[in-house]
């Protein structure tokens, strides 16, 4: 039996209930393109082959590599050894449909690369720790409302189905998880004219939480700048929309204000 290693997030998905719920939410068909991040010890990744012709993987695990290529003939099964975090989606094509028990220690910045491939992808369906998910669709004023909020929120919508214990995993998480699933807007609600400017501001916004707009923005917008948007300058990034930060980014990188 595979021994779970720290180093690699590794908790496997046991529990079948869970699974079979997995499988219903994702709804896979025949014909499309999947690719799983992290298939561990194939939880998913078997139910998976059941309905689909053909499955890619990401799996950084070495022995997990040897045991799949083992069990799984190559022509149904597609093994890219390698780190999440570094794979190119773009490069397998568009309409792609990505699934994954993401590990808890990189989740945070697995959602962020994904989502420089949005425009790529169908749809995601992932296992994350349950307070992941609830920052990711927080809403503005909350306190689990943030920079993870607003950058995911601008490229996707976003709903958590179902909530999973700690018993479903092996070792078994000391919190809860959820299974949420994310579809890229294909057409953005707000449109960032410098989405490297939009990401800069909502990184310098949320950068230190319990300073102003004011403070935290004071390098990149006036108070007449402020005065132009109908921005509180002495509010906080926390009660700002996704929108205002668009509005703000625009308006930056419009006339320097």
């Amino acid at each position: 039996m595979h021994k779970p290693r720290k180093r690699f997030g590794q908790n496997f998905l046991e529990d079948r209930s869970v699974v079979e719920k997995i499988v219903a939410a994702i709804r896979p068909q025949p014909g499309e393109r999947f690719i799983e991040i992290g298939p561990g010890l194939g939880a998913l990744t078997l139910p998976l082959l059941q309905r689909i012709e053909h499955l890619d993987v990401i799996e950084i695990d070495r022995d997990i590599v040897a045991d799949l290529r083992a069990s799984q003939p190559a022509n149904r099964l597609t093994i890219h050894n390698g780190d999440a975090l570094e794979f190119d989606f773009a490069a397998m094509g568009r309409d792609l449909r990505v699934v994954g028990n993401l590990p808890y220690n990189i989740s945070t910045a697995l959602l962020f690369h994904l989502t420089n491939y949005a425009s790529a992808l169908h749809d995601a369906h992932f296992m994350l720790q349950r307070e992941v998910v609830e920052r990711m669709s927080a809403q503005p004023g909350t306190a689990e409302y943030g920079r993870l909020s607003v950058m995911l929120q601008y490229r996707w919508s976003m709903d958590s189905l179902f909530d999973v214990p700690p018993s479903a995993f092996r070792p078994a998480p000391k919190v809860w998880s959820s299974f949420v699933r994310m579809i890229p807007h294909r057409v953005l609600p707000h449109v960032a004219n410098d989405e490297n400017l939009f990401a800069e501001v909502v990184m310098r916004a949320f950068g230190q939480r319990r300073k102003t707009l004011r403070n935290t923005l004071r390098e990149k917008l006036t108070a007449s700048g402020f005065e132009q948007l109908g921005i509180d300058s002495i509010a906080r990034g926390e009660t700002l929309a996704v929108s205002d930060f668009v509005r703000i980014a625009n308006l930056i990188s419009g006339d320097g204000s």
